[in-house]
């Protein structure tokens, strides 16, 4: 007789013990919702069966009866959560549930730990994307037995609370799918039962009434005989009798008239779909009909997930044929500027067997597409326009993303403009949209002025900002990485050209008001011409040109840009990139009115070669970097010369 195997130990990873201890030790007042993750899982676990099965014929005698059964044994303090899904293979187990590959974990950790008080809020969890380990918070100790439906050969995974480690040891089980057993922590005062029928019933009907399988549990009546009428026949004894009843109605919500549906439901199913805690900020109820049909329930979040910029962060758009789950993360059926929404897309017109390499090529899914789109751009005109306060913090969480849209998407990108926020430098704390701008231009402006930079404090400080602002110019301020991209391919607005304060010659005022500096900048540009080749002639390797400003009214000095020549913040973000980018020459500009200018002429009259017009030079082109929040080409040789300078002084 061949000797039994021992168990596999694995110790959990760093951060999954963490967040085990976290789920035991936290107080929590909604600890029922371990249901409602384990229900969700295993309602994942069939789909992707489902969906496999549409390309591999030996699943498909798994998929006859799909379902999910909850078994509680009040007796043994045991609840078991099963399914008939994909199962998982000794790989799978150790990757999903051993460890938690979640890049947020330790952020979820250190916000626990940092938090107040202990309590666990849902938001965490949800944002974090736990929900396995919630168990823990009702259970001593939790076994799992599953089966791939790959293969034949099951495996049991158990753990109890605190442990730190877990065991892995072959199993059997007659079909493919999971078990779930909690053994559950004894009933603490005020605490709910959880292997008592109505409570099982009232967390389902809750949170799970939607799901689209059916989600069984045996029920045992007392039940008497009786007659025609209904009335109890006399003398019959009561016997107990055992009833497999489905405990949610599985019906589709986006199926639903959106007046059958109440606010709680469509709430319930987002937290469903996205694993998100949070209540979404809106939802949109779509059908479209003619040359394709189809509809779609539509979420945006309240606040952002972590993955949103990550290369391989989920879209979280669910693909459904005539109400049979194909996929999640269908990227094909919405931009990658819109990937923050959630929700369903169900369509008439696809075949059930669609594969991903079809699905980009499809008609009917560009069509698709390409309806969403207008959909959801159009739902944010009207809640910018209606419900401020809810554009508000979608723009918060999102604005960044969606920007990607102008230079992504040419055919929206006017919808997108009209859409998009931006800080400026008239309202310290609002933020508007560029039909306002216009709308509030001065008479005779002829260009959208905007400044990039890192913060919006900075680019506040901005000495490219003086003249625009003594003239009464409002500016708008572009701090995202992203305004680096798409100013380079929008020239104009409403016949309004879109122009950097920071490029070119600054042409703040009337046609008249530049003509006038021009002809008063010509005279003293002349004066200061053999000065100017000298200050070149010491920064050559850094500017192309010292010239005059028109944009300066009390900084010495500013650097600019040429009108197509690329920004230092962009140039700055290719190199981060591992691009190599050629070092790009800007123009160092002058205040004329500032009397270090005057002094220079003087020195440079007296002595062109007088040692303080380079150290001078230097100095100024420093000054005027640190201005931009960079450093000067030579920090320690710029802080020697300042330090020599205010010795000279004092």
């Amino acid at each position: 007789m061949a000797e039994k195997k021992k168990p596999e130990t694995h110790v959990f990873q760093t951060e999954a013990a963490q967040l085990l201890d976290l789920m035991i030790h936290s107080v929590y007042s909604h600890k029922e919702i371990f249901l409602r993750e384990l229900i969700s899982n295993a309602s994942d676990a069939i789909d992707k069966l489902r969906y496999e099965s549409l390309t591999n014929p030996d699943l498909v005698k798994f998929t006859d009866d799909p379902h999910i059964r909850v078994i509680p044994d009040p007796e043994a303090g045991t609840l078991k959560i099963v399914d008939n899904g994909i199962g998982m293979t000794h790989d799978e187990i150790v990757e999903n549930i051993g460890t938690i590959a979640h890049s947020g974990t330790q952020d979820f950790a250190k916000m626990i730990k940092e938090a107040k008080s202990k309590e666990l809020v849902p938001e965490m969890i949800g944002q974090f994307g736990v929900g396995f380990y919630s168990s823990f918070m009702v259970a001593d100790r939790v076994e799992l037995v599953t089966r791939s439906a790959r293969e034949k050969k099951a495996w049991k995974w158990e753990s109890g609370s605190g442990a730190g480690s877990y065991t892995l040891e072959p199993s059997t089980r007659s079909e493919p799918g999971t078990t779930i057993t909690l053994y559950l922590r004894k009933n603490e005062e005020e605490e709910e039962d959880y292997t008592q029928e109505w409570t099982i019933r009232g967390i389902i009907r809750k949170y799970s009434d939607f799901v689209n399988y059916p989600i069984r549990m045996k029920i045992e009546r007392t039940e008497i005989a009786r007659d025609e009428e209904g009335k109890p026949v006399e003398g019959a004894e009561e016997k107990k009798v055992e009833k497999d009843e489905v405990l949610n109605s599985m019906k589709a919500i986006w199926t639903r008239e959106e007046k059958d549906v109440n606010d709680d439901e469509y709430r319930e199913f987002y937290k469903h779909i996205s694993h998100d805690w949070n209540d979404p900020l809106e939802h949109i109820v779509y059908k479209a009909e003619g040359t394709s049909e189809h509809r779609a329930l539509l979420y945006f979040p309240s606040s952002a997930p972590m993955d949103l910029f990550m290369a391989d962060g989920e879209h979280g758009i669910n693909l459904y044929v005539k109400r049979v789950f194909i996929m999640n993360d269908c990227k094909e059926l919405i931009p990658e500027y819109l990937r923050f929404m959630r929700g369903v897309v169900d369509s008439e017109d696809l075949t059930l067997n669609i594969s991903r390499e079809i699905l980009q090529k499809n008609r009917h899914v560009q069509v698709i597409r390409k309806s969403l789109t207008r959909k959801v751009l159009d739902t944010l005109k009207q809640m910018r326009k209606d419900r401020p306060d809810n554009f508000e913090k979608f723009w918060k969480e999102f604005g960044k993303v969606l920007k990607e849209g102008l230079f992504r998407d040419p055919e929206r990108r006017d919808d997108l403009l009209e859409i998009c926020s931006f800080a400026t430098t008239s309202e310290p704390t609002e933020k508007i949209s560029l039909p306002e701008y216009v709308e509030r231009m001065k008479e005779g402006q002829e260009s959208i002025y905007y400044i990039n930079g890192r913060t919006r404090e900075a680019v506040e400080r901005s000495p490219h900002l003086e003249s625009f602002r003594k003239k009464g110019y409002e500016v708008l301020l572009l701090t995202d990485p992203v305004d680096e991209l798409w100013v380079q391919s929008i020239y104009n607005f409403k016949e309004k050209t879109l122009k950097s304060v920071s490029k070119g010659l600054s042409d703040a005022g009337t046609a008249d008001e530049r003509k006038e500096a021009e002809e008063k900048l010509k005279e003293k540009s002349e004066a200061c011409k053999s000065l100017f080749e000298s200050m070149q002639k010491t920064l050559d390797e850094y500017v192309k040109e010292v010239r005059l400003s028109t944009r300066l009214t009390t900084s010495p000095a500013c650097l600019v840009s040429d009108e197509r020549d690329m920004t230092v913040q962009m140039e700055q973000m290719l190199r981060a990139t591992g691009q190599d980018v050629p070092k790009v020459k800007r123009i160092l500009e002058l205040n004329p009115d500032h009397e270090i200018l005057e002094k220079l002429q003087v020195i440079f009259k007296e002595d062109p070669v007088d040692p303080r017009l380079a150290d001078t030079a230097e100095l100024l082109h420093g000054q005027a970097m640190l201005a931009e929040g960079l450093q000067p080409p030579d920090p320690n040789a710029f802080s020697k010369k300042m330090a020599e300078l205010i010795t000279k002084t004092l």
